[in-house]
């Protein structure tokens, strides 16, 4: 049998079992893996990763394993600028999209909320999220490791957090979102964009009361869904406020109008 070691930094430990954290890990192959296979045969998926050393030297996911190599493998790096030896890393997407499996359906709401383009559907497959994110160029968010482990992966992220308003905060801090969130920009039922409308154009959709206290409205350009500043307003402004409160949610100049039934 031949051995090599690898060893992961950072927050990549959380994929590992508690005995093989924080330390070097020894693997044993009579027919050499790629560095891709044994990294992810411990449970690490590939997406997670921004560099990888064998023996000091920066290699790609293609790298065959041999005997004796020390392998570090590193997350992704927010601080510092290491694109000059950076070898597994996708390019990085022009614009921040989203892809989201079934399980965080409160999330997509979120992000939507935010503004980004997300897609989110609750009988998607993961052969179709696995072919949405390599074909639209979208970020897969999922807490299932095995599903970012695919070969046409190549922008995702494992969330840690299980609780919806910890994941936002998660993905927010981890993307550096931000910066770029634009709130109560699309429709958080169908992820479709808002538009300001007439009161009269939308007035056979409202009941009573709301032909009364309301006159100005946005309508989703996709599915139809109204939106006005109701009573979901301001609570909504202070959950982002709470959640992720470097994001400006309200300008005087630009008024937001939303009502989320």
């Amino acid at each position: 049998m031949l051995t090599a070691t690898l060893r992961f930094y950072a927050e990549l430990n959380d994929f590992l079992t508690p005995q093989k954290r924080q330390r070097p890990i020894s693997v044993q192959f009579d027919v050499p893996p790629s560095v891709k296979d044994a990294i992810e045969a411990l449970g690490v998926p590939h997406p997670e990763i921004d560099l990888i050393l064998v023996n000091g030297q920066s290699v790609d996911f293609s790298y065959i394993l041999r005997p004796d190599d020390f392998i570090s493998v590193y997350p992704v790096f927010e601080s510092f600028d290491i694109g000059s030896l950076v070898k597994v890393r996708a390019e990085p997407l022009r614009e921040i999209r989203f892809v989201l499996d079934v399980h965080l359906g409160q999330l997509a709401r979120y992000l939507r909320m935010l503004g980004f383009d997300t897609r989110y559907r609750n009988d998607f497959e993961d052969d179709e999220l696995a072919r949405i994110s390599s074909e639209q160029h979208r970020i897969l968010l999922t807490r299932d490791r095995g599903l970012l482990k695919r070969s046409i992966v190549t922008h995702g992220y494992c969330l840690r957090a299980t609780q919806p308003r910890q994941q936002l905060a998660e993905v927010v801090a981890r993307f550096n979102l931000a910066g770029q969130a634009q709130p109560f920009r699309r429709c958080i039922r169908c992820n479709g964009l808002l538009e300001s409308v007439d009161k009269a154009t939308v007035a056979p959709q409202l009941d009573e009361e709301t032909r009364a206290a309301f006159d100005e409205f946005q309508r989703c350009r996709e599915c139809g869904q109204v939106y006005w500043r109701g009573s979901h307003f301001q609570r909504m402004q202070q959950f982002i406020a709470q959640v992720v409160p470097e994001v400006r949610v309200y300008s005087s100049s630009k008024p937001i109008l939303n009502h989320y039934r």
